[in-house]
């Protein structure tokens, strides 16, 4: 994912500025360019308010690491304009081994938990998008059905550029194209993908206990997610 070096922070105040029909971030009234030269913006006024606001909080040091809004919204200008197709494919590789279908066969409880967290969303895939994914137990590969796969391109064609950016993100941070779905259109939120993203991880830490280095990886984990919906969010705002 592209992004800006740190820097010192050079401006007063950040703002938006309309301009044909979409907005645009603006520091000191000056256009901030993505890291390939691009204009910074996005469809909407609500994102691009959140996305000047991350700038406006900057303190002496600008840290682009705590600015996820901007970094996803260069990210689908700098890169989906130019290579769309090859994160569409990037992002259905996801789909191919999706988390919701490499279950465990034991312990029962486990088997048990993933059927319940899982198995609702993959029937949702079926019934709302048409799309069958087969289920494996262990490390065992599945071919999932080519009728599937075109079925999940065409939904992924059907998304905006700043969409395929959230969809994308949270799909490859989770593991699972089927739960970011399942997010952007609203059937779950995403506390919800979350969870069902650390079903196992969970089920071991009530087992064993907790690990410091798991836990800190859930954590980067469910701010990710939070960002990427909070992004698909503020597009439809």
């Amino acid at each position: 994912m592209p992004t800006w070096s740190k820097m010192k922070r050079f401006y007063e105040h950040a703002g938006v500025m309309e301009q044909d029909s979409s907005f645009l971030v603006v520091l000191d009234g000056r256009v901030v360019k993505t890291p390939a030269g691009s204009n910074l913006g996005s469809p909407t006024m609500a994102l691009t308010k959140a996305m000047s606001e991350e700038w406006e909080t900057q303190s002496l040091e600008v840290k682009p690491e705590t600015m996820s809004l901007c970094k996803l919204a260069a990210t689908a200008i700098d890169r989906l304009n130019k290579k769309r197709d090859e994160v569409i494919g990037i992002t259905l590789k996801i789909a191919e081994t999706d988390l919701l279908c490499y279950r465990v066969s034991e312990p029962e409880d486990l088997v048990a938990l993933q059927n319940r967290g899982w198995n609702p969303e993959l029937e949702w895939a079926m019934d709302e998008l048409d799309v069958i994914l087969k289920v494996t137990v262990g490390l065992i590969p599945v071919n999932q059905p080519e009728k599937s796969l075109l079925n999940l391109r065409n939904k992924l064609m059907s998304l905006t550029d700043f969409q395929l950016m959230g969809v994308t993100n949270a799909a490859s941070v989770a593991g699972s194209l089927i739960l970011a779905l399942s997010m952007f259109y609203g059937r779950i939120d995403a506390q919800v993908m979350f969870e069902k993203s650390i079903l196992e991880e969970k089920y071991q830490v009530e087992r064993w206990g907790k690990d410091n280095e798991a836990m800190l990886k859930q954590e980067v984990l469910r701010e990710d997610i939070k960002n990427s919906s909070r992004f698909l969010n503020l597009l439809s705002a």
